[in-house]
């Protein structure tokens, strides 16, 4: 080989070294171990176990606020704040473009936990029931990885606290703040109490139902149960709009087309003898398609206010609020697919990355994907010692701590390999 073809791949290698150098396996695995290191764990633990003590709802998680920008202070980590009301948006690395995201909700759950252990809720009829303190605790976790590597990442890794994903539109308040405007793709993760610990589970394209909530006012005349026929019933007329509700679903929504109506509210009278005045009714309805989802919204104030017509009553119907808007269907990037499952099996194994069918739940981080290439997977965390674990939103519901370590390293890795396929890419695109 002559001496300019030597220098011509010399200079290649010098171009693609970087890149090879910081592998995503080799990096992957590097950022499990360190996440399990007990220093490490042990910090993790402490935080979680904090933020479960003190749970706060939606746009009301001002200590949780305080101890994430207290522990990015001490990581020496740049952080906005507020954002959303109560949201910290965080950076690492170089502070320049390319932007990516790893987001973790903040808010608990109105219920009183069940559970006897030492940290539990010191909050009255609060508690962190869907596992939102150890996604914060995850995400600061892969923070304190990420600031130790940040001389390594090609970009800027932004580390979304957000507040009020139960029902409160969190995700909604930090698209409309324009704070994400230049970020390439977010990422974000949800505890799974069914899959064995370290496993993950997502797919391409829907993944969860987009949902709204509607809530009805059926009003009749009121009277003495003793004489019904001096009264217009309107608990009659309720009774029967939440069963015609029922046949929305089975029997005017295509089989293969999933669809959930849910009436879960249900108040009216106070005495055993006595007919109300009025009857409030509410709920739920979901759909994987933005159709349907319309449609099904459509029939439900039709049939409510067509059943209450019948039985000689009135009725009123109200869907999204501020308080309760309307979340689409989670989609995951095809693109962001593919990488996912490359990053998750350095990570975890090949035998812990795992297909799943939809779910009819629903996850306001869908209105990111909405605006951006986004993705979103579920982690697992049975034990053999949890062989029938809780499901999220109960007041049994735990936390498997060993969790934790997995999902900082699968945050970490997805972001910081993401920002070096990026640049790859472009250098390749230059040559």
């Amino acid at each position: 080989m002559d001496l300019r073809k030597w220098i011509f791949v010399i200079l290649i290698v010098s171009v693609f070294e970087p890149q090879i150098s910081i592998g995503g396996s080799e990096f992957s695995k590097q950022f499990l171990k360190l996440a399990k290191e007990d220093e490490v764990f042990d910090w993790m633990v402490g935080i979680r176990r904090r933020i479960h003590e003190n749970p706060e709802l939606g746009y009301e998680e001002f200590e949780t606020s305080k101890l994430i920008r207290d522990e990015l202070d001490k990581l020496g980590i740049d952080y906005k704040y507020p954002v959303a009301v109560t949201g910290v948006v965080g950076y690492i690395g170089s502070g320049e473009p390319p932007f990516v995201a790893i987001r973790a909700d903040m808010d608990a759950l109105q219920m009183q936990e069940m559970v006897e252990w030492k940290h539990k809720s010191k909050v009255a009829g609060k508690m962190h029931a869907c596992g939102h303190d150890a996604h914060v605790t995850m995400l600061l976790g892969a923070a304190k990885i990420l600031k130790s590597h940040s001389h390594l990442l090609k970009g800027t890794v932004v580390l979304v606290f957000q507040p009020a994903e139960e029902g409160g539109g969190g995700a909604i308040r930090v698209i409309d703040s324009g704070i994400l405007k230049d970020v390439k793709a977010i990422f974000g993760l949800h505890v799974s109490p069914g899959l064995p610990l370290g496993q993950v589970s997502s797919k391409s394209g829907v993944l969860l139902a987009g949902s709204g909530f509607f809530e009805a006012v059926i009003t009749g005349k009121g009277g003495h149960a003793a004489i019904p026929q001096h009264s217009i019933d309107p608990i009659l007329a309720a009774s029967n709009v939440v069963v015609s509700l029922q046949h929305l679903v089975s029997r005017e929504a295509d089989p293969l087309d999933s669809q959930v109506v849910t009436v879960a509210k249900f108040q009216g009278g106070g005495a055993f003898n006595v007919i109300p005045d009025s009857v409030t009714i509410g709920g739920t309805f979901r759909a994987f398609s933005k159709e349907s989802f319309m449609h099904l919204k459509q029939r439900i104030e039709e049939v409510i206010i067509g059943q209450a017509t019948v039985q000689r009553c009135n009725a009123t119907v109200e869907f999204s609020s501020k308080d309760k808007p309307f979340f689409p269907a989670a989609i995951n990037d095809e693109g962001l697919h593919k990488y996912f499952l490359e990053v998750a099996r350095d990570v975890l194994g090949d035998s812990n990355v795992k297909s799943m069918l939809p779910l009819m739940g629903s996850e306001d981080f869908s209105v990111y994907q909405e605006v951006m290439p986004g993705y979103f997977y579920f982690l697992g965390m049975k034990s053999e010692s949890n062989k029938k674990p809780v499901s999220v939103h109960s007041p049994f519901f735990e936390i498997n701590e060993d969790i934790l370590p997995f999902g900082a390293a699968m945050h970490a890795s997805l972001v910081f390999n993401y920002l070096t396929e990026i640049q790859s890419s472009e250098t390749h695109d230059e040559l």
